[in-house]
């Protein structure tokens, strides 16, 4: 699996938009690249149209989305028939291309398949990979699932939320089961000076057993 921080690299590929150069599409943009075993399945089905049904979300963040199989092209078009059939609220035409890799060359590069799989390429299916990718085309965020589960798109969205909450303040960080609007923890490497300068108004600090100042927090209002 690609290492968190490392830069995804550039590549091209058919897809239902036509010919896709990874870069160019994605521009100065956020991007969830993510991956699913095959075409006219029903886990896959409800992941690509509720992430389609919540395209507006991603596009508030700067975020663009696009999916990948080792299915052809032609599958991939008509199986977005069935998409918008079963996914109603699905407007309008279809909101991200999917990549077809039928060689399994991207699936192997980005490191899309299982243990099982690895080793055979050519007859292997992707597993549910998603790469959250930032507009440097860094690797931000990975999350892998079995072929039997299906994603959770609010915490897609949660965890692009913390990532370009942070990016934005630097010194905090979003603690477990974190929500936007909750509270987020000051860095223990904060300087005073710099808690100050973010956040004026002052921040919360919890008395521990241990008399070490390391539980600080504050509410950030978006």
């Amino acid at each position: 699996m690609p290492r968190l921080n490392a830069t995804i690299p550039n590549f091209s590929a058919d897809s239902t938009i036509g010919k896709l150069n990874f870069y160019d599409y994605v521009g100065d943009s956020w991007v969830i690249l993510f991956s699913h075993p095959l075409d006219f399945t029903p886990v896959c089905t409800t992941e690509l149209g509720r992430m389609a049904v919540h395209i507006n979300e991603f596009q508030k963040r700067n975020v663009k989305l696009i999916a990948l199989s080792c299915d052809e092209v032609n599958s991939h078009s008509n199986w977005v028939n069935d998409i918008k059939s079963y996914c109603l609220d699905i407007k309008g035409e279809f909101p991200f291309p999917i990549i077809a890799d039928p060689s399994r060359e991207l699936a192997v590069k980005l490191d899309m398949l299982d243990e099982n799989g690895k080793d055979d390429p050519d007859n292997a299916n992707t597993v549910r990979a998603l790469y959250v990718i930032d507009p440097s085309k860094k690797l931000r965020l990975s999350i892998v699932y079995p072929t039997s589960t299906g994603r959770n798109v609010d915490e897609v969205l949660r965890v692009i939320d913390s990532l370009q909450l942070v990016d934005k303040y630097k010194i905090i960080a979003t603690p477990a089961n974190w929500t936007p609007g909750s509270k987020v923890m000051v860095l223990p490497s904060a300087k005073e000076e710099e808690i100050a300068k973010t956040f004026p108004e002052g921040i919360d600090v919890v008395d521990m057993p241990s008399k070490k100042c390391y539980i600080r927090t504050t509410v950030i209002h978006k």
